[in-house]
């Protein structure tokens, strides 16, 4: 299947998002992935905040957000010095709030002799092309699996379980390259499907929000995650994953998992 090379979104009047096919979520044919929503509301997020670096977003997802399209309002809700914060919220044709985030952004300083982590990650050049973990979604329409590049390190697989793998996707926005932390977003909200423990086909498991936190910035177009979930017999979950670029480590996501077994 070729990959659909578009950007995630369109954008009309300058701040009216609508979905291209590959910010379809498998969930619904008429909602998107909240990975790629993510990476607008960070986008947002750093339009407000120009001069400290952003290094934690936790996203609520109070409903789906629809593809036919969606406006972001933020407000900064401090400045200070050496940190600030803010709110984003994501709202429908009819106003509706269908989803908030709270920022972190703190100032850079120079360590100087100070040491510093250096730890490796898995490597890119060992791993092979494969199909993306969620391979059909409950829908029959085009949707983030056939915008996205996946490659996997020796010894993994899109089957459940505890899952490494290489991620590149498109862009956002047409005419518009995004900022590092934009990038990583769709993949960090990939966790819950690549560490999934069943299929879709036999459970659904939606994440109602996200953190992101990433102590540095990546600096490839291929990314990584390293995930695994915990499915509790209440039917509540946790998934959680360390991010990479070519480099080494660069942060982590978690999902808060609502599981349901399909009858």
């Amino acid at each position: 299947m070729k990959r659909d090379s578009r950007p995630f979104f369109s954008v009309r009047d300058g701040e009216w998002f609508v979905g291209n096919d590959g910010a379809r979520g498998p969930w619904s044919a008429g909602a998107c992935h909240a990975g790629p929503v993510t990476g607008l509301i960070v986008r947002a997020l750093e339009q407000a905040v120009t001069d400290k670096q952003l290094v934690r977003i936790t996203a609520d997802y109070a409903r789906p957000i629809p593809m036919s399209g969606f406006r972001i309002e933020t407000t900064v809700t401090r400045s200070g010095r050496a940190a600030a914060t803010g709110i984003a919220t994501l709202k429908d044709a009819e106003g509706k709030t269908c989803a908030t985030a709270t920022s972190l952004h703190l100032v850079e300083s120079d360590l100087g002799s100070l040491p510093t982590t250096n730890i490796p990650g898995p490597s890119r050049q060992d791993a092979t092309p494969g199909k993306f973990a969620v391979e059909h979604a409950h829908h029959e329409l085009p949707f983030f699996r056939d915008a996205i590049e996946v490659a996997y390190p020796p010894g993994e697989s899109n089957a459940p379980g505890p899952t490494t793998l290489w991620m590149r996707t498109p862009p956002l926005l047409d005419d518009e390259t995004p900022s590092p932390f934009q990038s990583i977003c769709p993949l960090a909200d990939c966790g819950n499907g690549t560490s999934r423990n069943a299929e879709l086909t036999d459970a659904t498991f939606v994440n109602p929000d996200l953190t992101i936190v990433l102590h540095r910035l990546p600096e490839s177009d291929w990314l990584a995650s390293s995930a695994v979930s915990f499915w509790e017999p209440t039917g509540i979950g946790l998934s959680r994953a360390i991010l990479f670029d070519e480099r080494g480590p660069v942060g982590s996501a978690l999902q808060t998992l609502l599981i349901q077994p399909i009858a």
